[in-house]
């Protein structure tokens, strides 16, 4: 079955605010082909299905050429993919290697010990709210907490920040898989030059630590001999760049949602700051409800696959709708409400099979924290602008910003 536009209109920034309706009418047809070409999968189980089917690939190099040209996912010639975009074996060497100082089993840690940390800047940047009565809560806090936790964790400049904030929003908008010809040539293009410049800044300073390591993830990076390798130079280079950027491009859309929602539903806002102990679910709940990722693009299938009714064929571009199979009456009773202590919660949040997401103990962390002391340190917060300005990004979606009045700090 062929869709009429289906993706123009889902990726439409008008409908940004709420695709939610858009993606219920999705879900009539399991799996549909839009009419640029893609296979759009919208439904709970048929998402998670194909998340764990080796006949799966995330890798564009087997994308049929006219499927590459027509979701513009053709390759940068200059620097190869991250591991994000590779198939095993090939990634889960990368994987390994990128997860040893990271987390399990080489540092099992590493994250539970960042929590008083984490708390730190939590607190100084709400401090800093003092002597204000409204907050842009992306400008003030969401953005700047996770990207202070990522340069402390990759050994990244704090101040270097203006430097590699364009670079990642370029690299971040060209996810978005929609507009003409000549419009995703031009942000290929814009993308081709943002990685080439945050690959020449992260190369040096993985040089850097390569003569003076530190104790952060690019010195271990840089020095680490383990079991499988090490990671050669633009292997560095390229993982680097992904956990600079994944490290914080979906955590602050996380905890904007996030504070949006709870705004949204007061007595949920309530539950939180009467019980600290509720952040755990809440979280869960967030990322079925409002998912900072709202969809892959980037999957494509190496044979002919039956599934739901439709037969995807070889070679075609496949997209998964996550925020849609997380609104997926077959699998969560009452989808639409917001149910902080929801009991089995196996979301799409943070995707499933070989590609979840290893940030995913670190995200979770932060969001619990910043929700948490948000709700308790600020007096009668409410919004500004509802529905706020959203960013373009359809993929990766979240608000621009988010004004919040308040009547003053508690400590």
């Amino acid at each position: 079955m062929t869709s009429v536009a289906l993706l123009h209109q889902i990726t439409d920034f008008a409908n940004r605010a709420d695709p939610y309706p858009l993606y219920a009418e999705l879900r009539k047809t399991p799996v549909v082909q839009d009419e640029a070409g893609p296979y759009l999968v919208s439904t709970y189980w048929e998402i998670h299905s194909l998340l764990h089917d080796p006949r799966i690939s995330s890798d564009a190099r087997n994308l049929s050429p006219q499927a590459a040209k027509a979701t513009g996912q053709d390759q940068d010639p200059e620097l190869p993919p991250n591991f994000l975009r590779l198939d095993p074996p090939e990634h889960d060497r990368l994987r390994r290697l990128a997860m040893r100082p990271f987390g399990p089993p080489h540092t099992p840690r590493r994250v539970y010990d960042m929590h008083g940390e984490l708390a730190g800047i939590v607190s100084g940047l709400i401090d800093a709210f003092r002597d204000r009565r409204t907050i842009d809560l992306v400008d003030d806090f969401s953005y700047p907490f996770p990207v202070t936790v990522i340069c402390r964790l990759l050994g990244v400049p704090r101040e270097d920040e203006t430097r590699f904030h364009t670079w990642a929003d370029t690299i971040a908008a060209g996810l978005d898989p929609v507009g003409t010809d000549e419009e995703r040539e031009a942000q290929k293009q814009a993308v081709r030059q943002a990685r080439a410049g945050l690959a020449a800044y992260l190369a040096g300073l993985i040089e850097e630590r390569r003569r003076s390591p530190r104790d952060d993830m690019l010195s271990a990076m840089a020095t680490d001999h383990g079991p499988d390798g090490q990671l050669t130079p633009v292997e560095m280079v390229t993982t680097s760049s992904l956990l600079l950027i994944a490290g914080h491009e979906t955590t602050v859309n996380l905890i904007t949602n996030g504070m949006l929602t709870l705004l949204r539903n007061p007595d949920v806002l309530q539950r939180l700051r009467d019980d600290p102990g509720l952040a755990v679910p809440l979280v869960e709940e967030l990322l079925r409800f409002e998912p900072p990722v709202q969809l892959l693009p980037q999957r494509n299938a190496l044979a002919d696959i039956d599934i739901a009714g439709t037969t995807i064929p070889k070679g075609a571009s496949v997209y998964l709708v996550l925020a849609s199979g997380n609104r997926d009456p077959q699998r969560f009773l009452d989808p639409d409400r917001f149910i902080p202590d929801r009991p089995d919660n196996q979301h799409l949040g943070f995707g499933s099979g070989i590609h979840n997401c290893f940030g995913a103990p670190l995200a979770r962390l932060e969001a619990q924290l910043a929700l948490t002391e948000l709700v308790r340190r600020l007096d009668n917060p409410r919004l500004v602008e509802d529905p706020p300005p959203y960013r373009q990004n359809a993929v990766l979606r979240g608000p621009r910003h988010l004004g919040i009045a308040f009547d003053g700090l508690k400590p």
